[in-house]
């Protein structure tokens, strides 16, 4: 599908990644962007060059994604690209932790939480003709950081829902995408000493695939690597993480 003047909905979208992609869309020529976040109000205050910036393009909508209620709501019958961006990361390991807590908040979030935006939005992707949707995973989807161990099982969880929806949609036309980067420059990867690549440099290849038909992108630098190791040795690239275990967690 092309981006120019198509109507897009983005979650997650009050910053990173999620803020960047909403920017890329418009500049695009997107002529609708619905731009999900759980506080509109937060981001009214403070993005408002932004909201100001592209007023005549730009909705914002309230959402939590594990509130049903709430998903029910959002759907748009105009939207054409569903990008489900919003997610979490808790930084807990598997085994450490009082209880099962943070696991079960990821999961909520990241694969429940996605799965829920999806299932609601279906039918109205088939109605306008198919669109595309794109999930944002990770590299963790496909090898675990143990310093994200949860995490890195949601986003593991979420890389089987994308297979699967993309093929339950295939017959209505609705095109899925998988995005897998690597650390980015956001507030979740703050704390990681490791070279990051930019939101804009993944919301742009994102649209550009999107665009081109593709099915799972690499972007930048670090997952294009991750991806060329992880087809040559899978168990080698989940050894490689398994040395990244910090003593909090071993």
């Amino acid at each position: 599908m092309k981006i120019k003047d198509s109507t897009a909905l983005v979650t997650g979208a009050n910053r990173g990644i999620g803020k960047a992609y909403v920017e890329a869309l418009i500049k695009r020529g997107a002529k609708k962007v619905y731009a999900a976040m759980r506080d509109v109000e937060a981001f009214k205050t403070s993005s408002p060059d932004c909201v100001e910036k592209y007023k005549d393009v730009l909705e914002l909508i309230p959402l939590d994604i594990t509130h049903e209620g709430q998903v029910a709501s959002a759907v748009k019958g105009d939207v054409e690209l569903l990008i489900n961006n919003a997610g979490i990361a808790n930084f807990t390991g598997l085994i450490a932790g009082e209880t099962l807590s943070s696991a079960r908040q990821e999961m909520e979030v990241n694969y429940f939480g996605t799965l829920s935006m999806i299932r609601a939005f279906a039918p109205v992707l088939k109605e306008n003709g198919g669109g595309a949707i794109a999930n944002v995973l990770s590299v963790a989807s496909l090898a675990n950081f143990p310093v994200l161990g949860s995490y890195s099982a949601s986003k593991a969880a979420l890389y089987s829902l994308t297979q699967g929806v993309r093929a339950e949609l295939a017959h209505q036309g609705t095109h899925v995408l998988g995005v897998y980067p690597g650390p980015i420059d956001t507030d979740m990867a703050k704390d990681f000493p490791m070279e990051k690549s930019s939101p804009e440099e993944t919301a742009n290849g994102t649209l550009q695939a999107i665009e081109e038909g593709q099915e799972d992108i690499f972007i930048d630098i670090f997952a294009i690597q991750f991806q060329k190791d992880f087809q040559n040795s899978p168990i080698g690239i989940a050894k490689q993480f398994a040395e990244m275990l910090p003593e909090s967690v071993s």
